[in-house]
Parts: C-alpha cells; sequence; structure tokens
C-alpha cells in the first residue's frame, strides 16, 4: 500500500457529508499552516487548500477519529518494511508522565524550623 493511499485510507469515513473541498486538499494545508507556524485564518485560499476553518474543522475531526494514529502506524509498518527506519537510534520519552515524588506520609510530621517571633507592637 502506498503513502497516497495510506493517507486515504486513514481518513476515509472518518467525517459524512458533501464537501465542497477534496480530503487531500485540506489534509496537504493542514501541514502547510502547522509548517509555517501561521494562524488557521490566515491559510491563503489562492493555494486552493480550502479556508483555514475548513482546514482546522477536518484537522479536528480526523483527530478524534483516530485518523492520524492509524497513517502513523501505516507509515511506520511501511517504512520498517522497507528498511529505512533505523531502530538503533530510537529511545522512549516520558517526559508526559507524572512522576511520583516517593511514597505519601502517612502522618503530618512537626517542623524543626523556627517560629516567627510574636509581634510587640
Amino acid at each position: 500500500m502506498g503513502i497516497d493511499r495510506a493517507v486515504v485510507a486513514a481518513v476515509a469515513g472518518a467525517v459524512s457529508g458533501a464537501r465542497p473541498v477534496s480530503d487531500r486538499l485540506c489534509f496537504q494545508g493542514i501541514p502547510f499552516v502547522l509548517h509555517n507556524d501561521m494562524a488557521w485564518q490566515l491559510l491563503p485560499l489562492e493555494r486552493g487548500f480550502g479556508s483555514g476553518q475548513t482546514c482546522w474543522r477536518r484537522l479536528d475531526r480526523w483527530q478524534k477519529a483516530g485518523a492520524f494514529d492509524r497513517l502513523h502506524r501505516v507509515m511506520l509498518a511501511e517504512l520498517n518494511a522497507a528498511g529505512e527506519l533505523d531502530w538503533s537510534r530510537a529511545c522512549v520519552d516520558g517526559s508526559h508522565i507524572r512522576a511520583k515524588k516517593g511514597a505519601p506520609t502517612p502522618v503530618r510530621r512537626r517542623s524543626t524550623g523556627g517560629r516567627q517571633a510574636v509581634s510587640t507592637i
């Protein structure tokens, strides 16, 4: 399965209804906006991707439908089958997982620090 067919298969069926702008053009408009670090409203209509609002809505629907997760798995499988991935340089990143800071203390400990002096004024 080629990458183009993988994209079509990943987003197919994720949205229903008539579309004046093709899924492919919206799919091309999404990385254009993200790569150029621009607001969705500033997507130039001359490019033919549709409006920024249309591309953003499709991105949201496809994300909720799991299309990009499927696309990622298909692309990894194809690149791995073609020998294009160097797994020796792969790493696991757990920076998005909250780290536990030790076991909870069952009893509140008495402070060993000094107390504030009482005001004499």
